[in-house]
Formats: structure tokens, sequence, C-alpha cells
């Protein structure tokens, strides 16, 4: 009796250590490597200071990385001779930034603590920090993912939003991540900063009544109907290198530069929470955060699962 209770405390106790190991903590990194996010967020604001949109990148590359196979740093691993990543995807080729900045903060946090904080990790404080830096809302970041050993190409064009995307395709894109409605809207919002390229937006600029008249006119002058498909312009017009409600303003002004941009403001069930976030900044900041804690916690590897990469863009 009395062995067969100990095999049952025994049981209880390696339930309950699973279980707390597969928790995502923002103190998951408090005695293993103190310093951490201290060190991340001096490399961000140090990359910021050298070039304002790489804080935009930075996001982005966090969401990019959640949606394909969860928040797993997949998105930074290289191309070899045997193994296809995610890179050349058709939503990431030319396209995602931010890959140098994430080798220098590994560099130094392998320098500071070898081997204890991973890549996937590094993507979710870069993106709270770049919020942060351009003036956006912080959050308490959960830590203790562990990165991929693959990657998913055929994923990477499957499951991140196309800017091309009607309202009910943005709807299907994020709820197959478990993100709600309204983390969907919240999230769009990261498009108060950064720039797209002319081949994301030439079909609006061209062929849409849902725009301004003049807005996409300016837009064309650097876009036209052929040609410097990697000409940039800005995500928000106004106010693109600053974190804040300007993106929701410009939607009620038919100023989305993405058709998936306008779609959140086009008569459609998401016009009111454009109104809302378009007048005030605490709930929208409040919004995105709860949405990037959720993000965030999309399917992260931990406890023995995947490996803390020592380069970002190889498996040990």
């Amino acid at each position: 009796m009395a062995s067969n209770l100990l095999v049952l405390l025994v049981l209880v106790a390696f339930s309950a250590f699973r279980k707390a190991d597969g928790k995502l903590s923002p103190e998951y990194y408090s005695c293993k490597c103190p310093k951490a996010s201290s060190i991340v967020e001096a490399e961000v604001r140090a990359a910021i200071n050298k070039e304002t949109r790489i804080g935009a990148s930075l996001l982005r590359l966090h969401f990019h990385d959640c949606f394909v196979n969860g928040c797993d740093a997949s998105v930074l691993l290289d191309d070899t001779g045997s193994f296809v990543g995610e890179k050349t995807a058709n939503p990431n080729k030319n396209s995602l930034r931010g890959f140098n900045v994430v080798d220098d903060i590994k560099a130094k946090l392998e320098k500071a603590c070898p081997g204890v904080v991973s890549c996937a990790d590094i993507l979710a404080l870069a993106a709270r920090d770049s919020t942060v830096c351009l003036g956006g809302p912080s959050w308490k970041v959960g830590l203790g993912r562990r990165d991929s050993v693959t990657a998913n190409m055929t994923a990477a064009n499957t499951f991140i939003p196309s800017p091309a995307s009607n309202l009910s395709a943005l709807v299907s894109s994020f709820a197959v991540q478990g993100l709600s409605f309204k983390n969907m809207v919240a999230l769009s919002g990261s498009h108060t900063i950064g720039r797209a390229r002319c081949i994301s937006f030439r079909p609006r600029i061209y062929t849409e009544s849902s725009i301004d008249s003049s807005f996409a006119k300016s837009l064309q002058r650097n876009c036209p109907v052929s040609g410097n498909d990697n000409k940039l312009a800005p995500l928000d017009v106004r106010t693109s290198t600053h974190f804040d409600i300007q993106y929701f303003r410009n939607l009620l002004n038919k100023k989305g530069l993405l058709h998936s941009d306008q779609e959140l403001y086009n008569g459609t069930s998401a016009d009111s929470l454009v109104k809302k976030y378009s007048t005030d900044t605490t709930v929208f900041f409040r919004d995105f955060a709860r949405a990037m804690v959720k993000m965030g916690k999309i399917k992260p590897l931990t406890g023995s699962k995947g490996e803390v990469r020592i380069n970002c863009r190889k498996v040990n």
C-alpha cells in the first residue's frame, strides 16, 4: 500500500513538473540569464536608432514566425543544400528584414549566457521592445520557447495572410491560429509602422474604388502599372515611424495602403472596432498588447522539444 502511494505521488509530481515545464513565464531567464531582456532591449534600441524602419521589421518577423508552425524561430533558418527554409516563401521573399539584428542580439546573448536564450524568445522580446521604442504599448513576454530544427515553406505560403486578403480570409487566417476577430483587427494595427512594396499594393491603387483618389494618384507616381516592384510606401501615410492610432484614422478616410487594410473599414463587421481604435489610444494599446501575448503562445516548443540554437540561422 505504501509503495503504491509512493508511486502515485511520484506520478503526480512528474505530471505537475511537465505541466509547469510547458508554460511560458516572464521569469524564465531570471536565474539562467538575468540580463537577457536588457541585452535584447539595448540591441533593439541601437538598431532602431540606426534605422527606424527596423522596428517594424522585427515586429513583423515575430508575426511571420508564429503563423507558421508556432513561435519557434523557424523563419530564421537559412536554406542549405538539403534544406529549404521559409525565407523564400512568397510572403517573405525580398520582404522580411532584420535577420542581421537578430544575429547581433544572439551573439551578445551567447557571450553572456552560452546556449541558454532561444532565437524564438529573441523574436518575442524584440517585437515587444520595438513596439515600445516606437511609442507603442508594453506587455509581459512569456519566455521559455525553444527553437525548431526544421521549417515549412508550404505552411508559410498557406497561413501568412496575403495583402490581397478580404475580410473573411483574414478572419479565417487568424482563427486557424486561435486568434479572435478582435485580435485580428488589433494586430492589423501594427501597420501603423513600417513600409510595403509596390507589388503588394499595385492592384489596389489602380483598380479599387474604396480608396481616396488623391491618395491613389500620389502612390501611382512611384508605383507604375509595371516596374518598380520593390519601391516602398509607408503603411501609415501620416506617422509611419510612430506606433499610434493613425492607421485606423487613415482607414476611415479610405487611405489604407493594402487591400487587406481597407477591408477592415469597408462596410463590414470590423467597422465599429476601427472607429473605436481611431479615437481611443488606450483601448487600442490594451487590445494590441493582449493580442501579442496570445499570439506569442501559439504552439511554442518547450521542455525537451526542439533545441536552443547557437546560431539562429542553422540547427545545431
